[in-house]
């Protein structure tokens, strides 16, 4: 009797079937992963932001803002490149919930998980705000709504309100004492309340120590200081003769006379395209027309610069009770001690207005 061994269905085979099964089954896996794997680098880690010239922009997101708004800013500039994937990210990471006002600055190296992680954290670039050669509140608000989110109306508002300045020790004529011209460090989405509490603040700081010590000294309260250095800054922008011209006044509010400034008219009046103040100028009836009153105004006529300040605070001690800006229009200006001295140089200088062709 012959036996006969069949191989059909041998472990051997089935092993070796199994094998190639489980093969391809895990090259499907690593092919869906890798492809995963690059679905999710394209959303989270590729660069996804474009900029002009590939320079870091600033974006401002007002407050108050959704992420529909901050969806508008950023896509009106054309600065994210694959928009759905920013939004699939952006909702992943639930940002629609934590939108926060601010200045940010971004740049075409960052992907979306750094975009959104920025825009989540609310760590923005704070704005150097400027401000100098201001003349009143109303150009004060103008120029510093243009730097930070403080729209002028509201920023007028609180320095026109007797209340709240009064809070400070002011009113509205001195209002300007508060505000030192210069450079500050402060966040975009700063309101009007938060950069009057600021300037506040840097009005303590400036005023602390040698200055108000300096101002006891030479018997003036601080808005004095001001209101005087105000028309030393409105007088020449020539730095090293300020104290002189300082000197003068204050040798004049001593002597008890009226100081006569040229720039509290001019002020006073409101125009300030007059060259040359004339006579029926100075008589305009108005408590800042010191042709008209005695002593200083009843505020500042601009707000002066540190330079004018400290000038006043460190007056030069002349003998000086004249002067008059020179005949050959550098700028600087001529001193006198009496009054045939001054009406001589007076005279040389309208007469140089006059070839200049200037009458008013």
């Amino acid at each position: 009797m012959a036996y006969y061994h069949s191989s059909y269905g041998s472990p051997k085979k089935k092993n070796g079937k199994g094998k190639r099964i489980f093969f391809f089954f895990l090259l499907f896996l690593l092919l869906v992963a890798a492809g995963a794997g690059y679905w999710l680098y394209n959303i989270v880690l590729k660069p996804n932001v474009w900029t002009p010239d590939q320079e870091a922009v600033a974006i401002t997101i007002p407050t108050g803002s959704d992420y529909e708004d901050v969806k508008n800013i950023l896509y009106s500039q054309g600065l994210i490149i694959h928009r759905q994937n920013f939004e699939w990210l952006a909702e992943k990471k639930k940002y629609p919930e934590t939108v926060k006002p601010g200045r940010y600055l971004i740049d075409s190296t960052m992907n979306n998980n750094d975009l959104i992680n920025l825009l989540r954290s609310g760590e923005q670039v704070p704005v150097q705000l400027i401000f100098n050669n201001i003349r009143d509140i109303y150009q004060l608000a103008g120029t510093v709504s243009k730097q930070i989110e403080a729209d002028s109306a509201s920023i007028v508002q609180l320095l026109t309100d007797s209340t709240y300045l009064s809070l400070h020790g002011l009113k509205k004529e001195t209002a300007p004492i508060l505000f030192i011209p210069n450079t500050y460090e402060m966040y975009w989405n700063t309101s009007a309340e938060g950069f009057l509490k600021r300037m506040h603040s840097e009005y303590i700081k400036f005023w602390n120590g040698d200055r108000t010590r300096l101002a006891n000294e030479i018997g003036l309260t601080i808005p004095e200081v001001v209101t005087l250095a105000s028309i030393v800054e409105k007088e020449t922008n020539k730095n090293d003769e300020k104290p002189i011209i300082a000197g003068v006044y204050m040798n004049r509010l001593k002597a008890g006379w009226r100081l006569q400034a040229d720039p509290t008219v001019i002020y006073a009046i409101g125009d300030y395209s007059i060259k040359r103040v004339l006579n029926v100028h100075k008589e305009f009836r108005s408590p800042y027309n010191t042709y008209q009153f005695f002593g200083l105004p009843p505020g500042p006529i601009c707000f002066p610069s540190i330079a004018s300040i400290d000038a006043v605070l460190n007056y030069d001690r002349n003998n000086y009770l004249f002067f008059c800006a020179k005949d050959d229009m550098s700028g600087y200006h001529v001193f006198a001690k009496t009054n045939r001295q001054h009406n001589a140089n007076a005279r040389k200088y309208q007469q140089a207005l006059d070839k200049m062709g200037i009458y008013k």
